[in-house]
């Protein structure tokens, strides 16, 4: 599946340091994977962190390595587990699975690193610092809202799973259908039962396969990712579907705005992620620094639409400054 991508940004301050030079705080960032817009936009927020929060005593080295597929559960225990024996100051994660990590980070708190969760939930009985994500329930109910209102509350909906285990897409996923059977009881969700995958190229198959069987059907559709709603579109586009079905996806991707401005897409949630890099970093060292930090940090969420494109505060989300510098 390729080697994970590893980089190491060393975020120092060249004035005011002592003759032993400052002392240096790393912090290891574990995304799930590598190739989502989303987790390069997290990466540059990390960055801008690693930044600001360096002094002329105090140099923050943020390591950031990742799996480079969302469904590589092995790798990414590997990759934390190799940060553990390395001696890291503290330890970033975004969990793949709300289980397979648990393990893991139950043997950092044992060898003294503190872990803050982001992105998605990990269940374990240990403590964490803090979890530093989106509310993904709310990202679904408004997905629902968007389109409980493009129906009128009528009609049949279909809704593509990411994947199994994924604590952040099954709380959007079930955000979008507790708020469908709530407020817009008109609306008949079938097949909700398929799953996407972790890639665009398997959630293009499995958009393919429903909707050879069931596009005639539908009046809407939703995904609860990047990946599944890039491949949903595509596989709209080849069945000469686009326009017909409403559709409403989730996170951000620049391929997406064109047929936002076509209308093959009626609008998609979107995650604040540079914040989110940011946040989790500026937790971690304010934790490690003895502070005390909030259990979760909501990183923000809202629906972007062709109405609301260009307004400031989408645009500051969609396209903020340290996306624009890069984020590897």
């Amino acid at each position: 599946m390729g080697a994970p991508i590893a980089l190491l940004l060393l975020a120092a301050s060249c004035s005011g340091r002592s003759d032993q030079g400052p002392r240096t705080v790393t912090i290891a960032v574990v995304p799930k994977g590598a190739t989502h817009e989303h987790w390069k936009r997290v990466h540059s927020g990390a960055r801008k962190a690693a930044a600001e929060l360096t002094t002329a005593d105090r140099r923050v080295a943020v390591i950031w390595k990742g799996p480079l597929r969302e469904d590589d559960r092995e790798q990414q225990l590997q990759v934390v587990e190799s940060f553990i024996s390395q001696g890291i100051d503290g330890l970033v994660l975004a969990p793949l699975d709300r289980h397979a990590l648990r393990r893991p980070v139950e043997e950092a708190a044992s060898a003294g690193i503190p872990t803050v969760i982001f992105d998605s939930a990990l269940e374990t009985p240990n403590p964490t610092v803090s979890f530093v994500a989106t509310d993904n329930e709310e990202g679904g109910r408004l997905a629902a809202r968007r389109m409980g209102e493009l129906l009128d509350g009528d009609g049949t909906v279909l809704m593509l799973r990411y994947q199994e285990g994924s604590a952040a897409t099954e709380d959007r996923e079930h955000g979008f259908v507790d708020e469908l059977a709530a407020k817009y009881p008109g609306i008949d969700l079938v097949s909700s039962d398929q799953y996407a995958g972790a890639t665009r190229d398997t959630a293009k198959r499995a958009s393919e396969n429903v909707l050879n069987r069931l596009a005639d059907r539908l009046d809407g559709i939703f995904t609860p990712n990047e990946s599944s709603t890039a491949g949903m579109l595509l596989a709209l586009q080849d069945l000469g579907r686009v326009g017909t079905i409403t559709f409403v996806g989730f996170d951000y991707s620049s391929a997406f705005i064109g047929p936002l401005e076509r209308g093959d897409i009626q609008g998609f949630v979107v995650q604040n992620p540079v914040q989110m890099g940011y946040l989790s970093v500026q937790t971690m060292v304010a934790h490690l620094e003895g502070k005390p930090v909030p259990e979760v940090v909501d990183t923000g969420v809202m629906m972007v639409t062709l109405d609301n494109l260009e307004d400031p505060t989408v645009q500051a989300v969609i396209n903020p400054p340290e996306a624009r510098g890069g984020g590897s």
